[in-house]
């Protein structure tokens, strides 16, 4: 069961051109930024990278403008497939000092898988957020979510893991999230 005070959301590298690329890129977007307000609300880390910006782009900005003024930093460029590889991203990481990662972002099958399965190695709970990643492909899609759940991360959705964090149906914050998702 995550907890919120436990819990730290990874975006990886949603920008430029080929967030527009991606399977479903409106249910993603939209998934996305549901989950981001909502751990807004809940006051929930996000650490948030982007591969190569500089060539690729920088993120796109419907996710950037809810990402900004959430718990946590600029973003982190990386050249690096998994985010464990960047010394910046694992200096980060360890400081909060969480040990449940929601994983989100794209491609699944490259930088979002290889990012969990490290991390998971290292000891951590992982749950990939499947409405909250993609590929160019849905095969691709669906592989990256696959080798997350054979490494021994748990697949989740936006909604699903909302309500987990937030245990029951009261107080401000639900009545927020409830808005939100609905």
């Amino acid at each position: 069961m995550f907890e919120i005070d436990r819990t730290v959301l990874l975006l990886i590298d949603v920008q430029g051109r080929l967030a527009e690329m991606m399977h479903d890129r409106d249910e993603l977007f939209k998934s996305l930024q549901n989950l981001l307000k909502a751990v807004k609300i809940l006051d929930i880390p996000v650490i948030w990278m982007e591969q190569i910006p500089e060539k690729l782009g920088r993120t796109t900005p419907e996710i950037a403008e809810i990402i900004e003024g959430t718990k946590g930093q600029a973003p982190i460029a990386k050249e690096t497939f998994s985010a464990l590889l960047n010394p910046e991203f694992a200096e980060r990481f360890e400081a909060l000092g969480r040990d449940q990662v929601l994983l989100t972002g794209i491609e699944s099958h490259i930088c979002v898988y290889q990012t969990g399965r490290d991390i998971i190695q290292r000891g951590c709970e992982v749950q990939i957020v499947t409405d909250c990643v993609s590929s160019r492909t849905r095969a691709n899609k669906e592989l990256g979510i696959q080798r997350i759940l054979d490494a021994g991360g748990l697949a989740t959705s936006c909604e699903m893991i909302l309500f987990e964090l937030m245990k029951m149906a009261r107080g401000e914050a639900f009545r927020e999230i409830v808005k939100i998702i609905k």
